[in-house]
């Protein structure tokens, strides 16, 4: 099997981000199996588990990158991916290569025709085999989707993370906060430490029972940190004043995660930096402040308020439910009260099963709008939204892609102005695919 026949006939396998539900595979049964046909890769490396509705990619990605500022060899597994499938695993911030994913499609190709395994599930033995296969220290495995059924739900981790529960989902994992929350409960394994980033009330008893069942100790991040000062840059960084509310101790946090909604995940990165230390890993301030400040940049993550222009200034986003929407609106607003901007422009498109009668009302009225629609076949027509969003009082043009719509903004902007992308992960992930720095006349960094 050639290395672009492997890459086919992975790529051939249905996934959420194209297809939706019919491509998910609730239960742990056939990665189970799975995994005895590859040699249980995933017990031979330490892991950390990761889920929650918003954050847990952030979080992710801030915990692989302490763990490497403390010299261990770090796995990293999270989904979905913006440019290329090898994103999803990578090992010291190294994308898997192609030649690695064909070596594992030849190996895992019995098992794969025979039980015909999901996308996601043949993506997270990949991960395991790769990180077993490459000696990984510790490997944080960020969920897919839920917790209690999802593929990573096979590992025994060291520390479980929950950072959130919000609406998300809803025909998949249930339509109210409880009964997400006891899907999310699920990765709470007997006698393991478990850190919470928010302690919602309708989502915090959930928790505590589980942990409680499973007699292990959980911490409340929102408990023990918050964010009271947050100052954001127009090349995509921040400032983070944190307070200790155990001592009252403030301190000061630079990170190349500069999105608004890190003011949630600081404190539970915090709280997971304590529990980590409880285990005996030498981490102080020194390594958790070099962590934060190159989050993005040591473990490749993408698409979290990242600039990508400054004339004008052009940022793109993979917030797409209601709280990510909420945090990414409050950040333009931000920007708008500090006249980092004229004029906005906004490029929107969604997915079909998302629920416009919660986010189009949340999005900015003083904004010129270019709907679009990410290329997934999820994608909801653009003119069907435009309709939508002129309901809310969200008016502007349609274009038939992101790069259309990108185009038509820069086109209508000057070097005054600012233009945003988002709504979606796979319309991010499209403007990704084809960015080019030169592409663009009117954009420049």
């Amino acid at each position: 099997m050639t290395t672009r026949e492997a890459l086919d006939r992975l790529l051939s396998i249905p996934m959420f981000q194209q297809v939706g539900g019919a491509a998910y595979n609730p239960g742990t049964e056939r990665m189970e199996a799975f995994c005895r046909f590859l040699g249980r890769p995933q017990e031979r490396f330490r892991s950390i588990h990761v889920a929650g509705t918003n954050g847990k990619g952030s979080v992710s990605h801030m915990t692989a990158a302490l763990l490497a500022e403390c010299g261990l060899k770090t796995g990293l597994y999270t989904s979905p991916h913006m440019r290329h499938v090898g994103e999803r695993v990578r090992v010291d911030g190294v994308a898997m290569s192609e030649e690695r994913i064909a070596d594992f499609m030849e190996r895992a190709m019995p098992f794969i025709d025979e039980h015909k395994p999901s996308f996601f599930e043949v993506t997270t033995a990949m991960a395991f085999d790769l990180f077993a296969g490459e000696g990984v220290d510790v490997a944080v495995i960020e969920t897919g989707l839920g917790g209690r059924l999802d593929a990573t739900n096979v590992i025994n981790p060291s520390l479980s993370v929950i950072t959130n529960v919000s609406l998300d989902h809803t025909a998949i994992l249930g339509d109210t906060v409880m009964a997400i929350a006891i899907e999310k409960a699920g990765i709470i394994k007997p006698d393991t430490p478990v850190v919470v980033g928010q302690s919602d009330p309708e989502s915090a008893v959930v928790f505590i029972d589980k942990a409680h069942e499973c007699r292990s100790p959980v911490t409340f991040a929102d408990k023990m940190y918050r964010v009271t000062g947050y100052e954001c840059r127009t090349d995509g960084s921040a400032l983070f004043e944190t307070e200790s509310l155990l001592d009252g101790y403030r301190f000061t946090f630079e990170s190349d995660l500069g999105g608004a909604c890190q003011r949630y995940n600081i404190p539970t990165f915090l709280a997971v930096a304590e529990r980590l230390a409880d285990k005996g890993l030498e981490v102080g301030r020194p390594q958790i402040e070099r962590a934060l400040a190159h989050a993005a940049g040591s473990t490749g993550l993408a698409g979290r308020w990242q600039v990508m222009a400054r004339n004008p200034l052009t940022v793109c986003d993979t917030g797409h439910n209601e709280a990510g929407i909420r945090e990414v609106v409050s950040q333009i607003e931000k920007l708008r009260s500090q006249r980092a901007f004229d004029r906005l422009f906004i490029v929107f498109g969604v997915v079909a099963d998302k629920d416009l009668t919660r986010i189009l009302p949340l999005l900015p009225r003083k904004a010129e709008y270019i709907f679009t629609r990410p290329s997934v076949s999820r994608g909801l027509d653009a003119g069907e939204l435009a309709r939508a969003a002129a309901g809310v009082g969200l008016k502007g043009v349609v274009m038939p892609d992101v790069c259309a719509a990108l185009e038509e903004a820069s086109r209508r902007s000057s070097s005054e102005d600012m233009i945003f992308i988002g709504g979606s992960s796979y319309l991010v992930g499209d403007l990704l695919q084809m960015w080019d720095g030169n592409r663009f006349g009117g954009l420049s960094l």
